[in-house]
């Protein structure tokens, strides 16, 4: 059997294969009335379409434990019952298909209140369905958005409580995996860095201090996902500033600490807290962060960027970099691309009987 195509044990759960799908947020929920942030058809269909092609693990966009959470207007929530119910429709027809839901857990922090990309991403006011973003500093992402309002500690603690009821609604949703998103300047990931964070309280300032509200994230949402179900948390291995950023070395150190607050896999990405940055994008660009965490520390890692090849993906995984590989933009254009890599591999992947005459 492929490295690619073997089964991956977390905690009591079982993933069949290692080809994955990171969270990419739609932007196509309703941005008000009775099913604001709820997953529609659309949602359905583009993840049964992915479950369908064989794909093992499957993480929802990027959803928002509170309405002032969310990326846009028109993200995804799981801030109340009536969401949380509309995502079980996803949930069933994934374990159908073999395929592990997940869901993402999301607070867009000083980055929300936005239009769709299509749109062009520009904030947005409350004629267009719009809020005042909140942030750990008032420092604005960039010259075209607002400043942030500067979150109080008690303000803190109400989010470390959104994201721990946030989890108990994911449980209920039927979801198995939980993932924290500490990534792509988005709340967490802003109060991890000193770029963004230039608080002189409990909350900013020293590594500790910065790192503090990812923790008392992680350990309210373990308190809550049992113990037998894994929790995952993304980050952003580097903020690909020369200084004052968050960097590869601040992420191996914090792996280590994740780890001993009950965190199974580390979902490494890069970027998105500073804008204007040179990235250095090429195939498998972020695969060295991973295999840096993989090898320096317990922790079971995903890589994610531009991996699009089978032979690509299957080798990053021989070579011991990560445990599994994550495809965003190849499975938004080949729903079944774990199908094909199975068979030029000679290994198998769940097909369904309606798609049988197809291998």
């Amino acid at each position: 059997m492929s490295a690619l195509f073997e089964p991956l044990a977390l905690r009591d759960l079982t993933i069949p294969n290692r080809v994955w799908m990171p969270p990419m947020c739609q932007y196509s929920a309703a941005p008000e009335g009775p099913e604001t942030g709820a997953p529609n058809d659309w949602h359905f269909a583009h993840y049964a379409a992915r479950a369908a092609g064989g794909t093992g693990l499957i993480i929802v966009e990027a959803t928002a434990v509170s309405p002032e959470g969310r990326i846009s207007p028109y993200d995804l929530g799981i801030w109340n019952d009536t969401q949380a119910e509309a995502f079980r429709r996803i949930t069933r027809f994934l374990k159908e298909q073999g395929t592990v839901p997940a869901l993402q857990l999301a607070h867009a922090g000083r980055k929300a209140s936005t239009d769709r990309p299509w749109k062009g991403g520009a904030p947005v006011g409350p004629d267009a369905h719009g809020w005042q973003p909140l942030g750990p500093s008032p420092l604005a992402f960039d010259a075209d958005h607002p400043v942030p309002t500067e979150l109080t500690v008690e303000g803190i603690r109400e989010i470390v409580g959104q994201f721990a009821d946030a989890a108990r609604r994911a449980l209920a949703a039927g979801f198995e995996i939980a993932e924290i998103h500490g990534a792509h300047g988005y709340l967490i990931g802003e109060f991890l860095s000193p770029h963004s964070n230039r608080r002189t309280d409990a909350y900013g300032g020293s590594y500790e201090n910065r790192t503090r509200l990812a923790l008392e994230v992680v350990d309210a949402v373990r308190a809550v996902w049992p113990d037998d179900k894994p929790l995952f948390f993304r980050i952003s291995a580097t903020d690909w500033l020369e200084e004052d950023g968050w960097t590869a070395d601040d992420t191996v150190r914090f792996a280590h600490e994740l780890t001993a607050h009950g965190v199974d896999l580390l979902d490494v990405s890069s970027g998105g807290n500073a804008s204007g940055v040179r990235i250095p994008a090429g195939p498998g660009y972020q695969v060295p962060f991973a295999a840096r965490v993989k090898n320096e520390t317990p922790m079971a890692v995903a890589a994610v960027g531009l991996i699009t090849e089978t032979e690509q993906a299957e080798k990053i995984l021989a070579n011991g970099e990560a445990d599994a590989v994550l495809l965003g933009r190849e499975l938004l254009r080949n729903p079944s691309w774990a199908r094909h890599a199975a068979r030029e591999l000679g290994s198998e992947v769940h097909v369904p009987d309606q798609y049988h005459r197809s291998v």
